[in-house]
């Protein structure tokens, strides 16, 4: 079965409260099993608009990515997130 995977553009607007949503999102993350394959790191947009950071999560299946996103959890820490930061954000399926 093919996996899920969140791919996600982020620029922090306030790094101050950031970590907030870090923390909102971790009971998420945890059940919905999410394994972080990219988290920042050096970058090069040789094409296309880019943003400051970069995250690859992966999931056991899009259905599990898809649930995970919907969560009461995770739109908790969403709402965090979008207070705080401007985002790009794709759940695909993926080998």
């Amino acid at each position: 079965m093919p996996k899920g995977y969140w791919v996600v553009r982020v620029s922090v607007k306030n790094a101050d409260n950031y970590p907030n949503y870090l923390s909102a999102a971790k009971p998420a993350f945890e059940k919905f099993g999410a394994r972080f394959l990219v988290r920042g790191g050096r970058y090069n947009a040789p094409e296309g608009v880019a943003r400051d950071r970069n995250v690859v999560v992966e999931f056991r299946d899009y259905d599990t990515a898809l649930a995970c996103y919907r969560s009461a959890e995770y739109q908790t820490a969403q709402k965090i997130r979008a207070a705080n930061a401007d985002a790009d954000f794709l759940i695909v399926e993926g080998a």
